[in-house]
């Protein structure tokens, strides 16, 4: 070899193999489609928080406007003001805003638990007892499988239960039914109505915020439209899922699946874990 040629030889001696470049190209490449997704994520969420504040407001807005209308109109015709009936009026106004701020404070805290916030329930206990207390409604039936435990915070199962049960005797015709049944490594609680009825388009857009399906499900019989939203967020912290399906009884069947006691995916989850994490 002349001596030239040793020297190019030498030269190229410390350069990366095209095998070394093409794993790096790669590299890079996943790492910049990484970031786009993340970045998408975030975008997404900010859009997703920015509709929501938007949507609590208008919420919040509305019964804001009811109570200074009522106000100005007294002050504007006292002599012609019935107070008892403006004062019925006003706290009405009022419980309405109780009810939203309380709902969206419950959004903020769901799924901030500690781990030693969750106990071993038994499911069918909990059901009875809480059916015992509701007042009076559409009657509730019960199908109770004994010994269903799963690790649950006491208070978010129950007003999970209490969102679904408001929401059957709501639209129920004569009879609301509560099983709870082991399916496999989970427990089942389905509620279930003889109502309308849900239709398949709508099954996953009733869980989101505010949604309210029609006229039925309007502003005073059909609660803040956040109650749907609050049971499947409780069920995600819990690591469980909480899904619409067909119902024999004609109409809308709401089936929450737990995590059983004892199995391994149902020890008490890290504060704000949902099934999709890590």
């Amino acid at each position: 070899m002349s001596p030239r040629a040793k020297d190019l030889s030498n030269g190229f001696h410390g350069l990366p193999r095209a095998d070394e470049i093409m794993h790096l190209a790669l590299a890079t490449g996943n790492l910049l489609n990484r970031l786009e997704n993340a970045r998408s994520r975030i975008d997404k969420s900010l859009t997703q928080q920015r509709r929501f504040v938007s949507d609590a407001s208008h919420e919040l807005f509305t019964p804001i406007a009811g109570l200074r209308t009522l106000l100005e109109e007294a002050r504007l015709h006292p002599g012609e003001t019935d107070l008892d009936e403006l004062l019925e009026d006003a706290l009405e106004g009022v419980d309405r805003l109780q009810t939203i701020v309380t709902d969206l404070l419950v959004l903020a805290k769901v799924g901030a638990n500690t781990p030693e916030a969750f106990v071993n329930v038994d499911l069918g206990e909990m059901v009875r007892a809480a059916v015992s207390r509701r007042g009076n409604g559409v009657p509730v039936r019960l199908r109770l499988t004994p010994g269903v435990r799963a690790n649950i915070v006491d208070a978010e199962i129950a007003r999970l239960l209490a969102n679904l049960l408001d929401n059957a005797q709501r639209h129920a015709r004569n009879a609301v039914l509560v099983e709870v049944c082991r399916n496999g490594r989970y427990g089942e609680l389905t509620v279930t109505d003889d109502g309308d009825g849900i239709a398949a388009a709508d099954r996953e857009r009733i869980f989101e915020r505010f949604t309210r399906l029609d006229t039925a499900r309007c502003r005073n019989r059909g609660g803040t439209g956040l109650g749907l939203t609050i049971a499947r967020d409780i069920a995600e912290a819990h690591r469980g899922t909480i899904d619409v399906e067909d119902s024999a009884m004609g109409g809308a069947r709401f089936v929450l699946r737990l995590p059983l006691a004892g199995h391994p995916a149902s020890d008490p989850p890290e504060a704000g874990l949902s099934p999709a994490d890590p």
